[in-house]
């Protein structure tokens, strides 16, 4: 009777065996006609980590393996157990996708090599744009502007700026670099500007004009640009103060005739900062020789479209005839640039310090306003 027992015991676990070695060489194959059917997963019917290739051919690839188990209701795709070369692969019609511009996101520099212009240099007669633009806090730069304050007296006041800076010639790039936003090379530029002050508050009397005349000569490689001008400036009494103050034999005949040096430097493509300093060969009616100018210049580059961008400018003046006392201006507001750098300008406007009109250049003002500048 054991014997019988022990038989039928064999048995059973014999026949166990076979259905089990049946099973698992059938449980994860998909009939022919069921190839998108969802199939049970077991991790033990695949390795568990894709198998390394021996060697670099990709047909050497045995299979891929995914590990993840399916979801129930999803489908399942039986992938060929070798991968062709890429030889073999047919061509793909997907095209590269363009993303635009102020969809990139920057992981490092963004602005890496800005300062480097590849265009060769080409020899222009009237190019576009300048590569030396006018100081955007300089009261005594060559511009077209209007800025309307009150000063301490409380009078209401009006400083225009009639003109502009041009390059007559330059030996550089053909345009604005599409990194810096400006041109590089040699130029030789005009400037010039009449400047007067009106009286808001005496039927738009004029009060003063100063007139500017320059020459700058340019030299802008990378980051770094040079200037070497010459430059006259003379200041005039308002026919119309003299008369309603009766300041005729109080006008002065402030005048000077100067070489100047200068240095730019962009320590980003946004950040400009300057100096230079101008010593005048002639100078009268109270004008000393000696002046130094310096500041910086904070504007994204390149065109901005309608959108524009913010700007900030600081500028201090320091003349030796006030015993180089001077002035300090602060500007901020909205900046809009076309394609060839020419500007406009929207904003506020604070000036401290001795006058910005030369004939009256020892007295003190203080300036609080808004204007609009466009440089050329």
């Amino acid at each position: 009777m054991n014997q019988i027992i022990r038989l039928l015991h064999n048995s059973l676990i014999a026949i166990c065996l076979s259905l089990a070695l049946c099973a698992s060489a059938t449980f994860g194959q998909a009939p022919a006609d069921a190839i998108n059917v969802w199939q049970p997963h077991r991790s033990f019917d695949q390795p568990s980590s894709p198998v390394q290739p021996p060697g670099d051919s990709l047909s050497e690839i045995e299979q891929v393996v995914f590990d993840a188990p399916p979801v129930a209701g999803s489908e399942i795709y039986h992938l060929p157990n070798t991968v062709l070369p890429p030889s073999a692969m047919p061509a793909t019609s997907v095209q590269p996708v363009v993303m635009p511009a102020e969809d990139i996101c920057y992981l490092g520099d963004p602005y890496p090599n800005a300062f480097v212009n590849n265009e060769p240099w080409h020899f222009q007669l009237l190019p576009d744009g300048v590569i030396w633009s006018s100081y955007m806090a300089g009261v005594r730069e060559s511009r077209t502007s209007g800025v309307v304050y009150g000063d301490q007296g409380g009078a209401t006041l009006l400083d225009v700026s009639l003109g502009g800076r041009m390059a007559i010639f330059r030996n550089g790039t053909r345009g604005p670099s599409a990194k810096t936003g400006r041109p590089e090379g040699l130029e030789f530029q005009i400037e010039g500007a009449a400047m007067p002050r009106l009286n808001l508050d005496e039927n738009w009397d004029l009060e003063s004009v100063d007139f500017r005349f320059g020459m700058p000569i340019i030299l802008a490689r990378e980051n770094w640009q040079w200037k070497f001008s010459y430059y006259h400036l003379s200041a005039h009494l308002g026919d119309e103060l003299a008369i309603r103050e009766a300041a005729l034999g109080q006008r002065i005949n402030y005048s000077r005739d100067v070489f100047v040096l200068g240095l730019s430097y962009y320590t980003s493509p946004a950040w400009r900062w300057y100096g230079e300093g101008g010593w005048a060969f002639y100078t009268d009616g109270g004008s000393d020789p000696w002046e130094f100018q310096f500041g910086v210049d904070i504007s994204e580059p390149g065109p901005t479209g309608p959108s524009g961008t913010p700007f900030v400018a600081l500028n201090g003046h320091l003349r030796e005839e006030v015993d180089f006392g001077g002035n300090f201006v602060g500007q901020a507001g909205w900046l809009w640039r076309g394609d060839t750098g020419r500007t406009v300008r929207a904003g506020v406007h604070y000036h401290n310090g001795k006058s910005s009109q030369f004939e009256f250049f020892d007295q003190f003002e203080e300036q609080i306003g808004g204007g609009i500048w466009a440089d050329f």
